[in-house]
């Protein structure tokens, strides 16, 4: 008589948690968190455009040799890269999941009547769309050159960055991305404090505003670029 085989498995851990909606708004939570703090880098790293085409270029150099000679030239900057698509992708795939598991939960009375979403899941919908096509955009603008306009130049963003400003679309698009990231760090940084933890009845009020606080800045110091090349400050 054969012995009966057994072949389901039990999930492992990390599939139990992804499966599970706590698990979903984890990641969301701390890919986000991480995207979050690169943009803070980020922009004050392009804030050194103020101080001069020179200033600018030598820091875009520094990026490619940061953790030289034990790092490899452009490792780091490859490694922060491989980082950024993980949590990109982890963020997206998490927040669409999630999306589409509270839509087949919704009653089914819903059916013949779409009920309205609040103003802060419209917000993060459409905002994490925008975001979500001009990263392509702008990976293929002032990296890869392919979208470029005026003539993109190697190793020289500094100008790269005054040919994209140029134009008006250059700055429709930048500056348009930029207020849906402010009002996505606004209401998603509240919104990972209370998925982590952190949030509470006596710190919600500084939480919101400190999510108020960031938001109002990353988007100032991201926009100042674009309006210094359009008012001639920067050349």
């Amino acid at each position: 008589m054969a012995l009966a085989t057994r072949t389901d498995r039990r999930p492992s851990f990390a599939r139990t948690v992804w499966d599970s909606t706590v698990g979903k708004k984890t990641v969301m939570a701390v890919s986000g968190l991480i995207m979050l703090l690169y943009l803070v880098v980020h922009m004050i790293g392009n804030l050194k455009i103020f101080f001069g085409a020179g200033e600018f270029n030598h820091y875009a150099h520094w990026l490619r040799t940061v953790g030289e000679p034990f790092m490899h030239y452009e490792w780091t900057l490859w490694l922060v890269r491989i980082v950024l698509v993980a949590a990109v992708i982890a963020h997206a795939t998490s927040a669409y999941q999630l999306s589409r598991r509270d839509i087949r939960a919704r009653p089914s009375t819903y059916v013949h009547k779409k009920p309205r979403a609040t103003y802060a899941t419209r917000t993060m919908r459409w905002g994490g769309i925008i975001l979500g096509l001009f990263i392509v955009w702008h990976v293929l603008d002032l990296t890869t050159g392919t979208v470029h306009s005026g003539g993109f130049q190697e190793g020289h963003p500094y100008q790269n960055v005054v040919d994209t400003f140029s134009t008006w679309y250059g700055n429709v698009i930048y500056i348009v991305a930029m207020l849906a990231l402010g009002l996505h760090i606004r209401h998603g940084f509240w919104s990972a404090a209370q998925t982590l933890g952190v949030g509470s009845r006596a710190r919600d009020r500084a939480l919101k505003t400190v999510a108020d606080v960031l938001a109002l800045l990353l988007t100032a110091g991201f926009v100042a670029v674009p309006v210094g090349v359009l008012t001639g400050v920067v050349s």
